[in-house]
């Protein structure tokens, strides 16, 4: 019978990688043998911690318990022997990151650059995609997400203020005419990010919603913005994704004094407690690049036409 550790390594790499399967190919171990230990654990620990399906797995509510308190439990351990070996302030191994796709090309990418020269022997591991990813089930470290959070049993740790103005090129607006009310745009096209509801995408300060027609939908931000910027409709853009186009003239802000309420960046994670150390390190880096005044907000907001 393998030791309780070699138990516990198999467990979690069954549960990030998703499948007894893929985490024989992790682990460089038969996938009889993957099965032996996690079915023998089971038996020691006297509770079922999966569900198995032909093609996936999922976890008991007894089996997230334990897949936490397991990953607690080999992250002190990895950190007490980095700490006996003289290597406590060497960050090492790799750190999976989900996050929003323009997020990750428009933000990220730009800084992420410093942290690995910082320190040399982490990898980062960007996972971009605009859908709402299962942290655990997936094998994730954490999560940038952009939203209003759902209740939940992970861990949100607020990293800056997101804003999202409504922009059209300046020829579209020639052509239309510039709104002075909300209830203005029900005359212009829209064009609408699809991976958001219809009616809170279009909402207003004061929670004013306009009838507006969207006649393109995109499931990808910097398409929308495209779009825009070819004259093709309004869109409600976060600045992250609008502040170059705006900046060059390509994007015209309207209703400005009707923006919506901003909305946060959190890095989601499934426990504060005993958390380890390169995501800490890289938790504290977002934070210090990205303040409540990122480089995206700098001038447009005020800027006029």
């Amino acid at each position: 019978m393998a030791d309780r550790f070699e138990e516990l390594k198999t467990y979690i790499a069954v549960v990030e990688a998703g499948g007894f399967a893929a985490a024989s190919k992790r682990l460089a171990l038969a996938k009889s043998a993957i099965s032996r230990r996690i079915r023998d654990l089971e038996i020691r620990l006297g509770a079922p911690l999966l569900n198995r399906s032909t093609r996936q797995i999922h976890l008991t509510d007894t089996g997230l318990k334990f897949y936490e308190q397991a990953k607690r439990i080999l992250t002190e351990l990895n950190e007490a022997e980095n700490a006996v070996g003289g290597r406590h302030n060497d960050l090492q191994g790799r750190l999976r990151i989900a996050a929003p796709v323009s997020l990750t090309v428009h933000c990220l990418s730009r800084v992420v650059g410093q942290f690995i020269e910082a320190n040399p022997n982490l990898a980062l591991e960007f996972d971009a995609d605009d859908k709402m990813v299962d942290i655990i089930r997936d094998g994730f470290d954490l999560a940038i997400r952009i939203s209003k959070l759902r209740d939940s049993s992970l861990v949100a740790r607020r990293i800056t203020t997101i804003r999202h103005v409504c922009c059209a090129s300046p020829s579209l607006l020639d052509r239309y005419g510039r709104p002075n009310r909300v209830e203005d745009l029900a005359a212009l096209p829209g064009i609408r990010y699809s991976n958001v509801e219809e009616s809170y995408y279009w909402r207003f300060a004061g929670g004013h919603t306009p009838m507006v027609k969207s006649r393109l939908c995109f499931s990808n931000g910097d398409a929308v913005r495209e779009a825009a910027i070819a004259g093709l409709g309004i869109a409600m853009l976060p600045t992250f994704i609008a502040h170059e186009a705006i900046r060059k003239g390509e994007l015209e802000v309207v209703l400005r004094e009707h923006m919506r309420p901003p909305i946060g960046m959190y890095a989601v994670f499934p426990s504060s407690q005993n958390m380890p150390a390169k995501m800490r390190a890289f938790i504290d880096f977002l934070l210090a690049n990205f303040s409540d005044e990122p480089f995206w907000d700098r001038d447009i907001l005020t800027n006029e036409r």
